[in-house]
């Protein structure tokens, strides 16, 4: 009885119990503070995971021009009977084309994710997630009470929120982490660049001078040291050349890497100086790195307008006005210092 009593006169905000979302909030706040502490107690190697992928993509290049049987040849495919019967399923479905796994494979190289195979398997959650995410809304928002205060409009709304984040959340993941990776690397790529110019004046190869720099920038940027790293390796094994720098372009969406390949390739037919074309490269890219850094700065003044007049011009206001505004108001009430008593 008492639960209840205590449970109709839970405060509400908009429909929503305050309460309930305090103690969410809070799960979640204790959560993320556990996550916290256990990675700061696992200290781990960030690049023995890069490493590893490196070597399997060398033993791989490696194994596909020594080895000549069809047999050995299909074990460097690396499918697994989990998506194998995933792939099986979405083509008997006739929902798999693959125009759609192409685009899926190029945004997960651009991710950092290395297996193809995870294609199938992104298409197959865009296609199920909002099935079962539904069927979960449906339960919990029209066949048991959990939300009894909520309106028809809102729990159609909560439902179709569902549907849409299961719809789109692979592709939004994917998207953000491509973003991220392709802004750490354009971060490091100017640098990668002067080193490549040093590399190349100094008689190194070109792919000497990309495992170089992959050393040398692989602890400050990993990513992009990752790539070229990639790239050297396919420099050493592929039969052509161009097909790695083309592959380096399509793991990584950014115009300026687009441009750099464009360079490398030219150089290998036409046989043009390589340190000269990139070091206007790299003054190019230079510059609108310092660009970018200015126009931050020039949003800079626009951007803090609005948290200065909500938050801090009212504290200010308080600080300022308060005392007079109280010496005003004992003034009018009679308690003020000239008052006498009768």
């Amino acid at each position: 009885m008492t639960y209840l009593i205590a449970q109709s006169t839970s405060p509400t905000l908009l429909g929503v119990d305050v309460i309930l979302v305090g103690s969410i909030l809070a799960g979640m706040a204790a959560a993320a503070v556990l996550m916290a502490i256990y990675a700061a107690v696992t200290v781990r190697d960030p690049m023995a995971k890069r490493v590893k992928a490196l070597n399997d993509r060398r033993t791989e290049l490696k194994t596909g021009m020594l080895t000549q049987t069809a047999k050995k040849r299909q074990s460097l495919v690396r499918k697994t009977e989990t998506t194998e019967k995933v792939k099986d399923t979405l083509q008997g479905m006739k929902v798999l084309q693959e125009s759609q796994v192409k685009d899926v494979q190029q945004k997960l190289a651009q991710a950092g994710f290395r297996n193809k195979e995870m294609a199938v398997v992104i298409i197959f959650a865009r296609m199920v997630l909002p099935i079962v995410l539904g069927l979960l809304g449906v339960v919990v928002l029209y066949w048991t009470e959990t939300f009894p205060e909520w309106g028809s409009m809102k729990r159609f709304m909560a439902f179709a929120a569902l549907v849409i984040a299961g719809y789109k959340g692979p592709e939004v993941y994917l998207k953000n982490a491509s973003n991220k990776r392709t802004k750490l690397i354009q971060k490091g790529l100017p640098d990668a660049l002067d080193l490549l110019v040093i590399c190349a004046e100094a008689g190194l190869t070109v792919d000497a001078a990309f495992n170089r720099v992959a050393r040398e920038l692989g602890r400050a940027y990993p990513e992009l040291g990752e790539e070229f790293a990639l790239t050297a390796i396919e420099l050493a094994f592929l039969t052509e050349r161009r097909q790695a720098f083309e592959n380096l372009a399509y793991r990584v969406d950014l115009d300026a890497v687009r441009g750099v390949v464009t360079t490398m390739i030219q150089t290998e037919r036409y046989g043009t100086p390589l340190a000269s074309a990139l070091r206007v490269l790299s003054a190019e890219f230079r510059n609108e790195r310092m660009m970018r850094a200015e126009e931050k700065a020039a949003r800079l003044p626009a951007i803090m307008t609005v948290p200065l007049i909500m938050f801090i011009l009212p504290v200010l206001f308080i600080v300022i006005l308060g005392p007079a505004a109280c010496s005003i108001a004992d003034a009018f009430s009679g308690d003020g210092p000239g008052t006498t008593g009768g």
